[in-house]
């Protein structure tokens, strides 16, 4: 993989390899750097330690929610929107503010909820 270390990287954390393939031609056609984590493990550690600007995490990791990696996103002040195959009332109070990407988004959905995060 190249990293053009002038484009914004993104952290993808989804465990549906089909989807994050998907989604990775499509970021990285919108002009992202992606960086892919499909198990929590391995999400943790790039939010703790990668170069990333912003990051679409996928509530459902393998069984393995991914609010803690919220919680390093968040301490690190990088901006994150959630998706989920999932209502709403899964999502805990605490996240509840937070954007949500319903699955199945298009890109249509992806890309305004990436210019939001980019402009917060």
């Amino acid at each position: 993989m190249i990293i053009d270390s002038h484009l914004p990287c993104i952290l993808l954390a989804e465990d549906e390899m089909m989807l994050a393939m998907m989604l990775e031609d499509r970021l990285n056609a919108s002009g992202y750097n992606v960086i892919k984590a499909a198990r929590l493990a391995r999400c943790l550690e790039l939010a703790e330690s990668a170069s990333i600007d912003l990051a679409i995490l996928d509530i459902n990791l393998a069984g393995e929610v991914s609010f803690p990696a919220a919680l390093v996103l968040r301490r690190r002040g990088i901006p994150f929107v959630f998706s989920s195959g999932y209502g709403d009332e899964d999502i805990p109070d605490v996240w509840r503010n937070e954007t949500v990407l319903q699955k199945p988004y298009d890109t249509r959905q992806l890309t305004a909820a990436l210019t939001a995060l980019r402009a917060a």
